[in-house]
């Protein structure tokens, strides 16, 4: 037997249930990404790292942050953000995967318990395999189960700390988390709150500081705020008490041991939240964009539809959703199928992404085309997640 053939055996197995994944470039109009804000190729933003390689700011790290990767831009951003986010401190990370890894194998310790909504980011499943604490999964959006949950660990004699792990905004359903709720009950079982704050920050609250902007600057509150989506850059901030971003520094593998992220980046980071104060305008157009384009559909097609830039077009099995999106990228649309695991199975959609790369012309076309679409492969109706 070869030795490649297992992999090709699945890699068949994945192709025969619709599930085989392709790179592709991007092409068409963007309804997918998550540059919200169109700030990845913005003006301001070329502007910026120009004026950095001018000035000489090094495109590489050259090492770790506890070796000599640490540059002036990377601890200028971070006292920026500390500021913007109005929290004790601030830490960079590469990404907003290793950011959520680090925090879960590493905050969390032995005897822990983290209670974690379902629907959770992978990176967040993939820090807890590598922590230490005892892990429970609640239902989407149940703080009720979370309660339960932690109260239930706690009698059967549970001595250590609880820790709560949401998003505030839930990238493959569009919906929000009950921070509200979830703070409550954090404060009344003693527990850690963590917020991943990737399709929030910049699109909501005061000057784009996401969904949990009133409540960070909480000691018991770690938000994560994705550089890659609206912020149009790349990397992550961890914001949260200083005492635990001095144990990141000393404890998180995915820190300590990686390349520091590009000084470059940390300037990109840095401009977009200075375009965040300074030109609301953008967050507001998207507002009324997304607002747009959920009346559409909801008029055209019944959908019901969470209030945010995301709107997932749950078709449910495999075969007709990527026959659509195909249909869909044909008529010069940049929409993608997302299928299981990503999503739960039987559960695949189109995840309609509302940026201002699009306008309401825009909108109508494609969905119209998703209307026909629709049509044409007997799907007359659908269903939200």
């Amino acid at each position: 037997m070869n030795r490649l053939d297992r992999y090709a055996g699945q890699l068949r197995d994945l192709a025969s249930r619709q599930a085989y994944r392709r790179l592709r470039t991007a092409a068409g109009i963007d309804f997918s990404s998550n540059d919200y804000l169109a700030l990845a190729d913005g003006e301001r933003l070329r502007t910026a790292l120009i004026g950095a390689l001018q000035r000489g700011v090094p495109c590489g790290a050259g090492g770790s942050r506890l070796l000599r990767g640490n540059h002036p831009e990377h601890e200028r951003l971070e006292h920026e953000a500390a500021l913007f986010f109005k929290t004790e401190r601030a830490l960079l990370f590469g990404s907003g995967y290793a950011a959520n890894a680090a925090l879960l194998a590493t905050l969390p310790q032995r005897g822990d318990l983290v209670a974690y909504d379902e629907f959770v980011h992978a990176s967040v499943h993939d820090g807890m395999i590598l922590g230490r604490a005892q892990r429970i999964c609640c239902p989407h959006n149940d703080v009720g189960a979370a309660e339960q949950a932690i109260r239930a660990w706690r009698r059967d004699g549970g001595t250590g700390t609880a820790w709560i792990v949401v998003d505030s905004l839930y990238s493959m359903e569009g919906d929000r988390a009950p921070l509200g709720e979830l703070i409550a009950l954090a404060r009344q079982c003693e527990a850690f709150l963590i917020i991943d704050e990737a399709h929030a920050t910049g699109v909501f609250g005061v000057d784009g500081r996401g969904l949990a902007h009133e409540f960070e600057g909480l000691e018991f509150v770690i938000a994560v705020h994705t550089g890659g989506k609206a912020l149009g850059a790349s990397g992550a901030l961890v914001t949260g008490p200083a005492i635990l971003c001095d144990f990141l520094i000393n404890r998180a593998r995915p820190f300590i041991y990686a390349t520091a992220p590009p000084p470059l980046a940390a300037v990109a980071l840095g401009e977009s939240l200075a375009i965040l104060r300074e030109e609301p305008e953008r967050r507001i157009r998207l507002n009324a964009l997304s607002h747009y384009a959920r009346t559409r559909l909801e008029t055209q097609l019944g959908l019901r539809l969470p209030d945010s830039q995301i709107l997932p077009v749950v078709i449910g099995e495999n075969d007709p959703t990527v026959r659509i999106a195909a249909t869909l990228n044909a008529a010069g649309f940049d929409v993608r199928a997302v299928r299981a695991p990503t999503v739960p199975a039987g559960t695949a959609r189109l995840r309609l992404s509302v940026t201002l790369h699009v306008d309401e012309a825009s909108i109508d076309a494609l969905l119209d085309a998703l209307g026909a679409a629709l049509r044409e492969a007997g799907q007359p109706g659908c269903n939200t997640a």
